[in-house]
């Protein structure tokens, strides 16, 4: 799972969708990943060659639709709403090329950031979708975004930071009980691949992002 809030605005966020993937220096500290946290001690500065390092938000997050849409293990929310880019990622298992990218995004997300300060995009494993409590020992990984750039921070206050994530964790849950009955109604023995358009609703994923 990785998701995130940064403040924006509407320009902002259309900017983002189009401003290129930034290089893992816009991370300070990139080997740094899983200190103070549940992998404590693990090293990740093998783990930065396994993404796309020639792609827009806008390209990216546009696949990972198209990805739920076929059924497959990608599903994501990601909105411009109440002055925010709000974005929930979900992810079966440990894909690096997927989360690393969406990190190295969401990083370069910090420079169109309307207000001053940081904000945290947070990485943890949950099979359920669900949000962490702020004090739990299970998050894997916490990326602080700032206009200058971004790096990994150990332990720090996220009560803030998941309150705020609610209402994205509220509409990922709405998507996986739409795409459930998009199953449902799917037969399996005509012989056609599954395809669903709920991936594509503006309740989940912002218009601009699939345009």
């Amino acid at each position: 799972m990785l998701a995130a809030r940064v403040p924006m605005t509407r320009e902002g966020f259309e900017a983002w969708l189009d401003a290129p993937v930034p290089g893992v220096e816009v991370v300070a500290n990139p080997g740094e990943m899983f200190t103070g946290w549940f992998w404590d001690g693990s090293s990740s500065a093998d783990r930065w060659d396994r993404l796309d390092a020639d792609t827009t938000a806008r390209e990216f997050f546009a696949e990972c639709v198209e990805e739920s849409c076929a059924g497959r293990s990608t599903t994501v929310v990601l909105l411009h709403r109440e002055g925010a880019l709000e974005a929930y990622l979900f992810e079966v298992g440990y894909d690096e090329y997927t989360m690393h990218t969406a990190m190295l995004l969401l990083a370069g997300a910090g420079r169109f950031r309307s207000e001053p300060g940081d904000d945290y995009v947070l990485f943890w494993a949950e099979t359920s979708g669900a949000l962490l409590k702020p004090s739990s020992d299970a998050w894997l990984a916490v990326l602080s975004v700032g206009q200058e750039g971004a790096r990994f921070v150990g332990r720090v206050d996220l009560a803030e930071t998941v309150a705020a994530l609610k209402p994205a964790e509220e509409r990922f849950y709405a998507l996986i009980e739409r795409m459930a009955e998009d199953e449902e109604e799917w037969d399996a023995d005509a012989g056609e691949p599954f395809a669903a358009e709920t991936p594509r609703d503006t309740l989940f994923v912002d218009a601009e992002v699939l345009r």
